[in-house]
């Protein structure tokens, strides 16, 4: 993956990030989300310090990783919930793991104990990255929301840090 390098993500990457964000939607299996939010809307519920995207050797975005907080409480500063969208086009090549490991190296020096996310049980590529990122499935939210006129499972996923304590 030489080609491919992470960098912290900035205003300038907005279209890109949000494109390959409806493209995830559209897939059907990212989210219960349908539509990407404005970048403003996305920007004011992503913590700055955990954003980041894959570039490939010309800089074109083909994926980003944010975090957003689980709480505004400040027993859970340490835990944040997690998103990481890959370019249907560049799937497939180790980008998510790439973006994943640069989150948990950002978190973990920061002194988060946990990321969490959750997943669609048909999802099976985006659980299999995690759990060979180290997270585990907590559970299993039965039929927790409606996504196109059908009720869905989510998978809690977290990782807990072996060094932050």
């Amino acid at each position: 993956m030489a080609d491919i390098s992470v960098r912290p993500m900035a205003d300038a990457d907005a279209d890109r990030v949000l494109a390959i964000y409806q493209a995830g939607l559209d897939a059907g299996n990212a989210s219960f989300e349908v539509t990407a939010p404005t970048w403003a809307a996305f920007d004011a519920t992503r913590l700055t310090a955990y954003r980041f995207v894959a570039v490939d050797r010309v800089g074109t975005v083909c994926g980003w990783v944010a975090v957003s907080p689980t709480s505004t409480r400040a027993v859970y500063a340490g835990v944040v919930e997690h998103s990481v969208y890959v370019d249907p086009a560049a799937q497939g090549r180790g980008i998510a793991r790439l973006l994943l490991d640069t989150l948990i190296a950002s978190t973990e020096a920061a002194g988060i104990w946990t990321i969490q996310s959750g997943v669609f049980p048909e999802n099976a590529a985006s659980l299999r990255l995690h759990q060979r990122a180290g997270f585990r499935v907590v559970g299993v939210r039965e039929r927790v929301g409606r996504h196109h006129d059908r009720w869905r499972d989510v998978v809690l996923l977290e990782r807990r840090s072996p060094t932050v304590t």
